[in-house]
Formats: structure tokens, C-alpha cells, sequence
């Protein structure tokens, strides 16, 4: 069934809400046969879904989303399903001395919330769907999904797969534009998850506000690299190349702009170019190992950019390492770009790049460095190259982040066992593994009382042996 206007979207929510009520909470059994529902579909459907994504960008490695999208997705719900029996357990808590004594029992409870609507983007569309799904299906919860209609293809697959494999009162996905996802922002649901720019973030929480749904966004923002004295250049231009030309840097934690020490801009512009050429041999324009940017508004802002900051005096550097020409081609790719000693009066440095485009700085004093973040809203991801655990600490205690990697980019979120997510403008709450359980389950308190009625005490009618309690408690 294709989901796309409000009453329809009213009417699966409230089958879905329905249906939790009269089930109760899902047995483990119930929940392992959800996930293991999402792992088959993956294997079973992979190569299709990386079809319709190459079909979505014009071209998409199918390579790359069998990894990120496929493999990753398969990897996190096979994590949940490990590991769900044990995040389901009540966790015990201590009780006010001497309730204990009496038998006075406390704990948390994990209990699904309900039902959880996904937005999930166009940048890695399966991915940021069935990931957040992990964490939803392992609490027991159903879903609503509003997937992009940028990738419109996959959104359409996706639909009718899940149509296939889950009943309406389990997981519905609801397709359409702005106006559709509008809606859906709206609805009461018990929990949200949104994935996607800070600037359509407002507008998300603002809708949420209304019903007061509580929600998970996962946003992105200006991720800077700090590459220290220490720092290896030729393995750090290599890993920080990766982050820029997998996807074609269309990833939210993909590395935004680089610090370098003083005197090191050549070496490191480099080592990128050997390390493209060593990545991409046969050219970029007709590789299929090299996606293009997602459309053509994407790619005329990304040359915007590059324009912009050519007209402000900035050296721009293209890594074409095959002299390709990019002005004839039957996509929309845009090679690797270094933007030398940008500034802050240029487009690269005010807004998310979300492209193969690099801004390098220079700096002296990783004081300034630090400063420089601390200056701005606080990313999603920050990376650290070198091996000066002074320098690496310093950079670490005096800058907030979302997640952290040290000497890579983008890893720390493809460890299932460490909570992924922004702070401020980058985002609020986290997911993947015991963190995306407990995101989306009530942790219910639970409070047994002793069957001794050792609070008599505290009745009415107040008397000595209560003032003399009292007074036993209000000491320093």
C-alpha cells in the first residue's frame, strides 16, 4: 500500500498505535523475527537496491552501497539481534538506606515506546533507514517511515518491499515531497527519528513540538580535521581523501575542512594527489567506482562554491590526476577540489559542504585551532592525525563534538558499541546498539515496597520520634 495523504498517514498511525496496545510488549521471539525479517530483505534484495540508488544519483558505485548500505545496514541489525535478550532485562538500582534492609526492591524497566516515525535522506538512503530500525525493532517498537523523495527510486523499493515482508501494523513507509513530509512530522507519534539538514531540523521540531513527541536528530554540520606536527601526511592525506571521495563526500560526518601545521600545505596537496591516483588509476569522470553528486541543484551549489572562493582569492587546487573533461559528461561528478588557505568570508567555510571539496587552513598554535572550532556551532564529528597524545588530548578536552576519530575519519560511527549522534546544531540524542535500545524504549521506574510498614513514622500525627527522624537527615 502507498501512503501519501494525511488521512491515510492519520489512519496507519493509529492501526499501528492500536496494535501496540493490544500486543503488549513484544517477547524477544517477536523481536528477532522483525529483525531477521530487515536481514533478509537486504540479502535478498541488496543488488536491487543498489541499482535503484546508481539509478537515484545518475551514478552511485554499486560497490560502495553494497558496503555502506547493505552490509553495514545487515551489520547493526545482526548486532541488535545479538544482543537484545540482555538489553531487555530489568536493570537493578539501589534503594534509600535502610529500605533495602526490608526487602524494598528498585529498577528500570525498558519498555517500547510505541510507535516511531523515521525521515531518513537521500545521501544513504538504506542505511539511515534500516540503522535507526535496529534500535527500533530491538525495544520492541513499530515504524512509520518517511524516506527522501530525492532518491526516489529507492524510496519506491523500498515501500513495496517492506509492504512484502511486514504486515501494516508493523512497518508502514509513507512517500512524497516537502508537503507529505511536513505532514508526517506532525503526527503523534510516540518517538521520532530525523536524519538531514539543520536547516529542515527546525522545521521538524517545531511540528514535533505540537504533539510533544520526543526526538532523535541526527544532523551534520562543519566536521574539521586537526592534523598535528606529529601526523603522518601520507597516511592522513589518504584517509581524509577516502572521507572526501566516498559518496562523493555527500555523508554528514565526511571531514569539512583541515588544519595543517605551518609550512606543510605542499606535502600534504601532495600526498592527496597520490593518494587519488593511487584510488582512482583509470580516471574519475566514466569510474564506476566514483559517485557523482546526487542532482543538479547539489552540483550547481557545489560549483557556486568553488567559484566563490576563486573570486575571494583562494588557490584552487583540482585533482585530476587523467586530465579529464568534467564540462562534457553524462553526470553529474565533480572531481576532488582543495580550496588553499579559505577563509571565513567564503561559502566553503560558512556552510556544510556535503561534496569532494577540501578547505585547508594553515595554523601555528593549536590554540588557534581549538579556538576556531569553539568559535563555531558545535559538529558532528571531529578528527585528530598525529601522535602527540599531548597536542591529541588538548584538541580533545577543549572542543565538542558529536563523535570523535583519531587518526581516520568518519569510523567511530561504524562501531556498533558507541552511541552515534550530534550535540546542539549537529544533532540531539543518539542511536546504534545498547544506545539506540535505551533511546527508543521507556526506561520506566519500578519501586516494590517493603512489607514492613517501617514509614509509620512519617504519618500524621507528627510527633517527637518524627521531628527526631527529620532531624537525623538534615545534617551536613
Amino acid at each position: 500500500m502507498t501512503i501519501r495523504n494525511d488521512e491515510q498517514m492519520e489512519t496507519a498511525l493509529a492501526i499501528q498505535k492500536a496494535a501496540a496496545i493490544r500486543d503488549g510488549m513484544p517477547p524477544p521471539e517477536k523481536r528477532t523475527e522483525w529483525l531477521d525479517k530487515s536481514i533478509d530483505l537486504l540479502c535478498t534484495h541488496g543488488e536491487a537496491l543498489c541499482d535503484a540508488m546508481s539509478a537515484d544519483f545518475g551514478h552511485r558505485s554499486k560497490d560502495q552501497s553494497t558496503f555502506s548500505d547493505i552490509s553495514g545496514s545487515i551489520e547493526a541489525l545482526k548486532y541488535a539481534k545479538k544482543h537484545l535478550r540482555a538489553w531487555m532485562r530489568p536493570e537493578k538500582r539501589s534503594t534509600q538506606f535502610p529500605l533495602g534492609l526490608f526487602g524494598a526492591r528498585a529498577s528500570v524497566h525498558y519498555q517500547p515506546k510505541g510507535v516511531v516515525g523515521i525521515i531518513s535522506p537521500w545521501n544513504f538512503p538504506v542505511n539511515l533507514t534500516f540503522g535507526p530500525l535496529a534500535g527500533v525493532f530491538a525495544a520492541g517498537n513499530r515504524a512509520m517511515i518517511k524516506p527522501s523523495e530525492f532518491t526516489e527510486r529507492t524510496s519506491q523499493l523500498m515501500a513495496e518491499l517492506f509492504s512484502e515482508y511486514y504486515s501494516e501494523e508493523e512497518v508502514v513507509v509513507v512517500t512524497g515531497g516537502p508537503e507529505v513530509g511536513a505532514t508526517f512530522s506532525r503526527l503523534p507519534f510516540d518517538h521520532m527519528v530525523f536524519t538531514g539538514a539543520t536547516s529542515i531540523a527546525h522545521h521538524v521540531m517545531r511540528a514535533a513540538a505540537d504533539n510533544l513527541v520526543p526526538v532523535t536528530l541526527e544532523l551534520g554540520g562543519k566536521s574539521p580535521v586537526v592534523i598535528g606536527r606529529s601526523a603522518d601526511l601520507q597516511k592522513a592525506a589518504l584517509r581524509i581523501m577516502v572521507g572526501k571521495t566516498l559518496n562523493a563526500g555527500q555523508i554528514c560526518l565526511a571531514p569539512d575542512y583541515a588544519f595543517l601545521p605551518e609550512g606543510k600545505t605542499e606535502e600534504f596537496i601532495d600526498a592527496a594527489r597520490a593518494a587519488i591516483s593511487s584510488m582512482f588509476p583509470s580516471g574519475l569522470r566514466d569510474n564506476d567506482d566514483y559517485t557523482s553528486i546526487v542532482n543538479q541543484r547539489h552540483f550547481d551549489r557545489l560549483q557556486s562554491c568553488i567559484d566563490d572562493a576563486r573570486s575571494k582569492g583562494a588557490e584552487v587546487i583540482e585533482i585530476n590526476p587523467n586530465e579529464e573533461d568534467f564540462e562534457e559528461q553524462p553526470h553529474y561528478k565533480v572531481p576532488p577540489t582543495i580550496i588553499v588557505n579559505a577563509t571565513d568570508e567564503m561559502k566553503v567555510m560558512q556552510d556544510e559542504i556535503f561534496g569532494p571539496i577540501l578547505p585547508i587552513r594553515s595554523y601555528t598554535d593549536t590554540k588557534d585551532v581549538v579556538a576556531h572550532i569553539n568559535a563555531r556551532p558545535r559538529p558532528l564529528g571531529l578528527y585528530y592525525f598525529g601522535s602527540d597524545t599531548t597536542e591529541r588530548d588538548y584538541v580533545l578536552h577543549n572542543t565538542t563534538s558529536g563523535g570523535v576519530t583519531v587518526n581516520d575519519v568518519f569510523f567511530h560511527v561504524a562501531q556498533e558499541d558507541l552511541p552515534f549522534g550530534g550535540i546542539g546544531p549537529s544533532g540531539m540524542g543518539a542511536y546504534h546498539g545498547k544506545d539506540g535500545f535505551d533511546e527508543f524504549s521507556h526506561r520506566k521506574a519500578v519501586y516494590t515496597q517493603a512489607g514492613a510498614d517501617i514509614f509509620a513514622v512519617i504519618r500524621p500525627p507528627y510527633g517527637e520520634k518524627f521531628r527526631k527522624f527529620i532531624g537525623s537527615r538534615i545534617k551536613p
